[in-house]
């Protein structure tokens, strides 16, 4: 009697390994894609930076040839740049202090 009530509760225990496991899978791949992610987010904001840093760089050097005559757009164009740059930056360290706290 005791056997044959222990074999549906096996099935039942296997049944859920199985389903717990398939779960676990899931969830490691759903990790695995959230990390992949935030790297490509990471990566974004320094390439953004690094353009910006390019074209402040740029802008600059180009000011300072004695032949050219830079005109408004340029220097418009470059405090634009260093506008957004700073912008990025205080909402990035906004966002790290959010997340501490």
């Amino acid at each position: 009697m005791a056997l044959v009530m222990g074999i549906p509760s096996a099935i039942t225990t296997f049944c859920f390994w199985l389903l717990k496991r398939r779960i676990e899978k899931q969830e490691n791949a759903r990790e695995k894609k959230e990390k992949t992610r935030e790297n490509q987010e990471f990566l974004l904001v320094k390439s953004i930076g690094a353009a910006i840093s390019l074209g402040e760089a740029t802008a600059e050097a180009v000011a300072r040839i004695p032949d050219t005559h830079c005109n408004g757009d340029m220097h418009a164009a470059l405090e634009y740049a260093r506008e957004v740059k700073h912008e990025q930056k205080d909402f990035l360290t906004k966002q790290g202090i959010e997340a501490i706290y």
